[in-house]
């Protein structure tokens, strides 16, 4: 057991230590005792995306300021135990897991192997709502809170106009906003793009957002393609981002085959057919 006199001094030491950092080196500041260090300000200046003409130092000193306040307020945020809560240590280890994963994929993305010139080409061949057949669509749009009643449902589907959507909700006292956007085909997925574009003039098409519904129709369409030298680098980043989760998908195929996973009786995902 160690005597208590030693103790007492070794605890004195550390908080002595602690008070007696200095912002000196690559410390910018010390925060009641915890030190903020030059590439921690760095990594925030990264991430703050500067204009190339923006005044860096004073952005730099106004990031550093905030990395303090933000240092308070965790130091207040452990005085009160949440860092101990259930509930916090729930939140950590999510956001973890995310940022591991996140980072993962960067890794693969990085580490993959760039397409040939031909492959390039065929992918563009292969995506025009992407590249040449590229449009931006202007909707008509009512958004709502999805019905459970499958009856209305069943009238929603037999619509074909936004007006007679919103009449559909009127009736059963559905509030509805109505509203106008833009849409690039671009972020449409594929099978998505190839059903929307044979869609008559006017004719609504609905999808899920949390427990609403947005229901779309389009109300005119612009070309805007993207075609020659502006076309490849979007044709190869995407192309690296398919690679990448394809390479993700058999990694986490090869990793459950190896795996030992033992579930508590009812909590097994149901075995396929």
């Amino acid at each position: 057991m160690k005597h208590p006199v030693v103790v007492a001094v070794v605890a004195c030491g550390i908080l002595l230590s602690a008070c007696q950092r200095k912002a000196e080196g690559q410390t910018v500041v010390v925060v009641n005792g915890e030190e903020i260090t030059l590439p921690e300000l760095n990594f925030a200046l990264s991430q703050a995306k500067v204009p190339e003409n923006a005044d860096k130092k004073a952005i730099q000193l106004q990031l550093l300021q905030q990395l303090v306040d933000r240092r308070l307020l965790v130091e207040q945020a452990r005085s009160e135990g949440i860092d101990k809560s259930p509930d916090f240590l729930n939140r950590q280890r999510q956001a973890e897991d995310q940022l591991l994963i996140t980072m993962l994929a960067a890794r693969r993305l990085n580490t993959a192997q760039l397409p040939s010139d031909r492959e390039v080409q065929a992918y563009i061949a292969s995506h025009p709502g992407i590249f040449a057949n590229r449009e931006t669509w202007n909707l008509d749009q009512v958004q709502y809170l999805t019905p459970k009643d499958p009856s209305i449902l069943a009238e929603i589907q037999k619509t074909h106009s936004i007006d007679q959507i919103i009449a559909v909700l009127q009736s059963h006292n559905i509030e509805g906003k109505r509203q106008k956007n833009r849409l690039d085909t671009a972020i449409v997925p594929a099978d998505l793009y190839s059903k929307l574009g044979t869609l008559p003039p006017g004719e609504p098409f609905v999808l899920p957002v949390g427990d609403r519904s947005v229901a779309s129709a389009v109300a005119s369409k612009e070309p805007n393609p993207l075609t020659g030298d502006q076309a490849k680098p979007t044709a190869v980043a995407l192309m690296r981002k398919q690679q990448t989760a394809k390479s993700l998908e058999g990694l986490l195929k090869s990793l459950r085959n190896s795996a030992k996973i033992e579930y508590q009786p009812g909590y097994a995902p149901a075995k396929k057919s």
